[in-house]
Protein backbone atom coordinates (compact mmCIF):
# COMPACT_ATOMS: atom_id res chain seq x y z
CA UNK A 1 0.00 0.00 0.00
CA UNK A 2 1.18 3.62 -0.41
CA UNK A 3 2.37 5.82 2.00
CA UNK A 4 0.03 7.41 5.05
CA UNK A 5 -1.96 10.69 4.00
CA UNK A 6 -0.87 13.40 6.73
CA UNK A 7 -3.51 16.11 7.11
CA UNK A 8 -3.78 18.98 9.78
CA UNK A 9 -5.84 16.49 12.26
CA UNK A 10 -5.90 13.26 10.72
CA UNK A 11 -3.59 10.24 9.50
CA UNK A 12 -5.26 7.81 7.22
CA UNK A 13 -3.81 4.97 4.82
CA UNK A 14 -7.46 4.14 2.78
CA UNK A 15 -7.67 2.06 -0.05
CA UNK A 16 -10.25 0.20 -1.87
CA UNK A 17 -10.96 -2.23 -4.92
CA UNK A 18 -13.62 -1.12 -7.15
CA UNK A 19 -15.18 -2.94 -9.94
CA UNK A 20 -18.00 -1.88 -12.13
CA UNK A 21 -19.20 -2.94 -15.26
CA UNK A 22 -21.21 -1.36 -18.63
CA UNK A 23 -24.83 -1.74 -18.90
CA UNK A 24 -25.67 -4.98 -20.26
CA UNK A 25 -22.38 -6.58 -19.46
CA UNK A 26 -21.48 -5.24 -23.39
CA UNK A 27 -18.02 -5.64 -24.62
CA UNK A 28 -17.58 -1.57 -25.66
CA UNK A 29 -14.61 -1.12 -23.88
CA UNK A 30 -12.00 -1.90 -27.27
CA UNK A 31 -9.83 0.31 -29.26
CA UNK A 32 -10.35 4.05 -29.09
CA UNK A 33 -12.94 4.02 -26.66
CA UNK A 34 -11.09 1.75 -24.09
CA UNK A 35 -8.34 4.23 -24.91
CA UNK A 36 -10.00 7.38 -23.66
CA UNK A 37 -12.40 5.82 -21.12
CA UNK A 38 -9.07 5.23 -19.32
CA UNK A 39 -7.30 8.70 -19.96
CA UNK A 40 -10.75 10.10 -18.34
CA UNK A 41 -10.92 7.84 -15.04
CA UNK A 42 -7.44 9.17 -14.73
CA UNK A 43 -8.13 12.50 -15.29
CA UNK A 44 -11.42 12.31 -12.52
CA UNK A 45 -9.04 9.87 -9.71
CA UNK A 46 -6.49 13.14 -10.08
CA UNK A 47 -8.79 15.88 -9.80
CA UNK A 48 -10.29 14.05 -6.91
CA UNK A 49 -6.85 13.91 -4.60
CA UNK A 50 -7.00 9.86 -5.83
CA UNK A 51 -4.36 7.96 -6.33
CA UNK A 52 -4.77 4.67 -8.90
CA UNK A 53 -2.16 1.64 -7.41
CA UNK A 54 -3.20 -1.00 -10.13
CA UNK A 55 -6.35 -0.46 -12.29
CA UNK A 56 -7.55 -2.48 -15.52
CA UNK A 57 -10.09 -1.59 -18.03
CA UNK A 58 -11.61 -4.67 -19.84
CA UNK A 59 -13.81 -5.10 -22.82
CA UNK A 60 -17.17 -4.79 -19.95
CA UNK A 61 -15.64 -4.07 -17.08
CA UNK A 62 -13.26 -1.52 -14.90
CA UNK A 63 -11.27 -2.81 -11.85
CA UNK A 64 -9.85 0.32 -9.86
CA UNK A 65 -7.50 -0.43 -6.79
CA UNK A 66 -7.16 3.13 -5.22
CA UNK A 67 -6.07 4.88 -2.14
CA UNK A 68 -8.34 8.02 -1.28
CA UNK A 69 -8.04 10.52 1.10
CA UNK A 70 -10.61 10.36 4.18
CA UNK A 71 -12.86 13.31 3.23
CA UNK A 72 -14.07 11.30 -0.06
CA UNK A 73 -16.99 8.59 0.28
CA UNK A 74 -16.37 5.29 -1.91
CA UNK A 75 -20.05 6.25 -3.20
CA UNK A 76 -19.20 9.47 -4.31
CA UNK A 77 -15.97 8.95 -5.80
CA UNK A 78 -17.21 5.88 -7.94
CA UNK A 79 -20.52 8.51 -8.42
CA UNK A 80 -18.10 11.11 -10.10
CA UNK A 81 -16.06 8.73 -11.94
CA UNK A 82 -19.10 7.25 -13.70
CA UNK A 83 -20.68 9.60 -14.34
CA UNK A 84 -17.89 11.84 -16.02
CA UNK A 85 -17.16 9.17 -18.22
CA UNK A 86 -20.45 8.16 -18.90
CA UNK A 87 -21.17 11.72 -20.41
CA UNK A 88 -17.67 12.27 -22.17
CA UNK A 89 -17.43 8.66 -24.01
CA UNK A 90 -21.15 8.86 -25.29
CA UNK A 91 -20.04 12.64 -26.12
CA UNK A 92 -17.17 11.55 -27.93
CA UNK A 93 -18.26 8.04 -29.40
CA UNK A 94 -21.89 8.78 -31.01
CA UNK A 95 -21.96 4.82 -31.48
CA UNK A 96 -21.89 4.42 -27.84
CA UNK A 97 -25.21 7.04 -27.67
CA UNK A 98 -27.22 5.12 -30.13
CA UNK A 99 -26.68 1.74 -28.41
CA UNK A 100 -27.64 3.29 -24.75
CA UNK A 101 -29.93 5.27 -26.01
CA UNK A 102 -30.85 6.15 -21.93
CA UNK A 103 -27.90 7.63 -21.72
CA UNK A 104 -26.90 4.74 -19.02
CA UNK A 105 -24.06 4.02 -20.04
CA UNK A 106 -22.50 2.05 -16.86
CA UNK A 107 -25.24 -0.40 -14.91
CA UNK A 108 -26.15 0.33 -12.03
CA UNK A 109 -24.19 -0.24 -8.65
CA UNK A 110 -20.48 -1.27 -8.04
CA UNK A 111 -18.45 -3.96 -6.08
CA UNK A 112 -15.66 -2.40 -3.29
CA UNK A 113 -13.78 -4.41 -0.97
CA UNK A 114 -11.68 -2.55 1.61
CA UNK A 115 -8.18 -3.69 1.15
CA UNK A 116 -6.89 -2.83 4.69
CA UNK A 117 -6.53 -6.39 5.70
CA UNK A 118 -5.21 -7.64 2.49
CA UNK A 119 -2.18 -7.40 0.80
CA UNK A 120 -1.88 -4.83 -2.55
CA UNK A 121 -0.27 -8.27 -3.77
CA UNK A 122 -3.42 -10.05 -3.66
CA UNK A 123 -5.11 -7.16 -5.36
CA UNK A 124 -2.88 -7.03 -8.01
CA UNK A 125 -3.05 -11.37 -8.56
CA UNK A 126 -7.22 -10.56 -8.79
CA UNK A 127 -6.84 -8.00 -11.00
CA UNK A 128 -3.98 -9.18 -13.26
CA UNK A 129 -6.40 -12.85 -13.45
CA UNK A 130 -9.34 -11.02 -14.40
CA UNK A 131 -8.30 -8.85 -17.23
CA UNK A 132 -9.12 -9.52 -20.75
CA UNK A 133 -6.16 -10.33 -23.43
CA UNK A 134 -3.37 -7.70 -21.86
CA UNK A 135 -2.51 -4.53 -24.53
CA UNK A 136 -1.01 -1.63 -23.78
CA UNK A 137 -4.17 0.49 -23.63
CA UNK A 138 -6.19 -1.73 -20.69
CA UNK A 139 -3.18 -0.73 -17.74
CA UNK A 140 -3.45 2.45 -15.82
CA UNK A 141 0.02 2.17 -15.40
CA UNK A 142 2.29 1.88 -18.75
CA UNK A 143 4.53 -0.91 -17.59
Amino acid sequence: MGSPRYSHHTVSNLSVHIVWVTKYRYKVLTGDIKVRCRELLIQGVNALDVKILKGVVSSDHIHMHVEYPPSLSISDLVKRLKGRSSRMLQKEFPELKRRYWGQHFWAIGYGAWSTGNISEEMVNEYIEHHRDKPDSSDNFFLE
